[in-house]
């Protein structure tokens, strides 16, 4: 099984106060036990300030066998087109098209998708499944 994997689940992960740490490093640990972890770009670019430097970031994906993924064009415009339908709808600007890319990346190139979001990747990719 892939997963991919959401950026509020990595930063519990690496900040062992985080209010839920224990239960993201156990997400993780359990998606990882099942198969593939995997992130997109968009993810990796949150990450950047967690780390000083692009080295220590990259080591500490590939200690936890995750991979990086990219978006395409495909999946810019999923994106796109449920981030439309969305502002269409009155959606408020809370959410940008960055949640946007992260849900439709993970409906193409995974088969689960880790995340503490739940509510909102529910409403607007319920085809995600969580692991």
């Amino acid at each position: 099984m892939i997963t991919s994997v959401d950026t509020n689940v990595l930063l519990d992960v690496f900040v062992s106060h985080a209010p839920h740490h224990a239960q993201s490093v156990e997400w993780l640990r359990s998606a990882y036990d099942r198969g593939t972890l995997l992130v997109c770009d968009i993810v990796y670019a949150e990450l950047v300030p967690a780390f000083g430097e692009r080295a220590a970031l990259d080591r500490v994906l590939q200690e936890l066998g995750i991979t990086l993924s990219p978006i395409n064009r495909d999946i810019a415009w999923e994106a796109g087109t449920r981030w439309m339908r969305y502002r269409r709808a009155g959606g408020p600007r809370k959410r940008i098209i960055t949640d946007f890319l992260i849900g439709a990346h993970a409906i193409t190139a995974a088969d689960a998708f880790l995340t503490r979001d739940r509510g909102f990747y529910t409403s607007y990719f319920p085809e995600l499944k969580s692991p």
